[in-house]
């Protein structure tokens, strides 16, 4: 009787051949799953499958603003010099700053002793709100401004902390807030973007187009850039001389063949964010060049903004521009400013006069026009960097030069409109204006806070990702700011 000749043991490849039988490769279906189907739907198409568009979405219960505008300050605008004032700067003049201060100097070779700040505080409004000289203009709006003075960060560096205060993390790809809005709320207006940047056309922010980036949400959720120089977008304008109706049959047909082209590769994020987007495109070409037509506004609306002022004029023309996207229905207009206009570590009186000169202008003339046309109510406007300076000087080598290093444990922003308490100053930092201590604020409270005007609940604004609930607050504690609120 012969022997049953022994099986030879298993090879790497058999073993890697038959992993999908077990365990292993149920999980492995189960993340591959969540990758290509992007998490749980917002809503089921016809044949059962999920659809990502920008159809306006409910809320989770009555929502006090429509839409934000973010007026990002980016580089780090000085808290002790424009809305937080220290006394103790100006009697400690010069003195050399306690160990725990410094630790989060990032240049400790230029440090030098505490710097007061080089322009007066007054008290405005009827709340008394302490603003610096330089903000004139902003100063006649304090009563209908919530100043939180205890915002902290968790990083020192200009790219870390734009990451987290776009995305919640201080790490790269992952959603902005912006885009989860549009994925949360969808827009009012088909024929324009839910989300639209007015980036500087002096260049891009660091981090570039990552801090309006949609990472693992859907691609149709990311911003949108629209230029406040030339065209607003490039290869926008359809071809004169087609016929309408030739051009409307052209978008017919490519509607079908897209349909077509989707339905033999389903469950593609990226093709059906790429298809929307040319949609959206083709709708936009009506669209888009009335609502950036600046040329429509009075004279007197353009005087306000500044536009015949080559110092306010870029600013103030994309301000304009924002309350004309607002007004026609867009849910979350970002604004940028100079790449690191704010960065002052030389010359901070200089700095704080051209930053200031730029914005302060535009900005009022904003929150104005927003309340004038009843749009400050449903309009959230928010205001601030990615973090403060700190209390001491640098480049100390020279006085008159002296400028200050960044400073995230304390720092200012406000909002306005949008169901907020106008002339409301909540929080503080310590003596000299370092780390926030009473009534801190943490980025991930700063976003609930937004997203809480707009009828979400941070905690169920999410998407399903390798088997994980993914959030902009992620899994972090937040609360929101019910003491600024209305």
């Amino acid at each position: 009787m012969s022997r049953p000749k022994p099986q030879a043991a298993p090879s790497r490849r058999d073993f890697f051949s038959r992993i999908a039988d077990g365990l292993h490769g149920a999980a492995l279906a189960s993340i591959l799953g969540a990758d290509l189907f992007q998490g749980a739907p917002l809503r089921a198409s016809e044949g059962g499958g999920q659809v990502f568009d920008l159809s306006p979405k409910p809320t989770h219960f009555p929502a006090k603003a429509k839409a934000v505008i973010h007026l990002f300050m980016n580089g780090g605008p000085s808290q002790v010099d424009l809305f937080d004032p220290k006394p103790a700067l100006e009697k400690f003049a010069g003195d050399i700053p306690s160990r725990d201060l410094t630790t989060d100097v990032s240049s400790p070779e230029q440090l030098g002793g505490l710097l007061p700040a080089p322009y007066k505080f007054r008290k405005h409004g009827q709340c008394g709100m302490d603003v610096a000289d330089v903000m004139p203009h902003f100063a006649q709006h304090v009563d209908d401004v919530a100043l939180v003075r205890s915002m902290y960060g968790e990083h020192f560096n200009h790219e870390p902390a734009l990451f987290l205060i776009h995305t919640g993390r201080t790490i790269a790809s992952r959603p902005s807030l912006g885009a989860w809005v549009a994925y949360g709320l969808g827009s009012e207006n088909q024929n324009l973007p839910a989300y639209v940047v007015l980036d500087d056309p002096k260049g891009l922010p660091i981090n570039g187009i990552s801090n309006w980036q949609s990472a693992y949400l859907p691609p149709v959720y990311q911003g949108t850039r629209f230029r406040s120089e030339g065209p607003p977008v490039l290869n926008l304008e359809s071809r004169p001389e087609w016929p309408t109706p030739l051009a409307e049959a052209e978008r017919r047909l490519l509607a079908k063949l897209d349909a077509g082209h989707l339905a033999a590769r389903p469950h593609q994020p990226n093709l059906e964010g790429r298809i929307s987007s040319y949609e959206l495109a083709a709708r936009m070409q009506l669209a888009a060049g009335d609502a950036l037509d600046v040329s429509a506004e009075s004279e007197r609306t353009r005087e306000a903004y500044g536009l015949n002022d080559p110092l306010t004029a870029s600013y103030g023309k994309r301000c304009l521009m924002a309350r004309r996207l607002v007004e026609r229905g867009v849910r979350f207009v970002q604004l940028y400013i100079e790449s690191q206009i704010w960065d002052a570590h030389s010359e901070l009186e200089k700095s704080l006069a051209y930053s200031c000169g730029k914005t302060d202008k535009p900005v009022s003339a904003l929150l104005t026009d927003l309340k004038q046309r009843g749009l400050l109510d449903s309009t959230l406007v928010v205001w601030g960097g990615e973090f403060g300076r700190l209390p001491l000087a640098q480049a100390a080598d020279n006085a008159d030069r002296a400028g200050r290093d960044h400073g995230p444990s304390g720092f200012s922003v406000w909002m306005a409109g949008g169901g907020v308490k106008g002339g409301t100053i909540y929080g503080s930092t310590d003596e000299l204006g370092h780390k926030a201590v009473e009534n801190r604020v943490s980025v991930h409270d700063f976003h609930a806070t937004i997203l809480h005007q707009l009828g979400m609940n941070h905690r169920d604004l999410f998407i399903e990702r390798h088997g994980l609930k993914e959030r902009l607050t992620d899994q972090f504690p937040a609360r929101v700011v019910e003491e600024i609120l209305a």
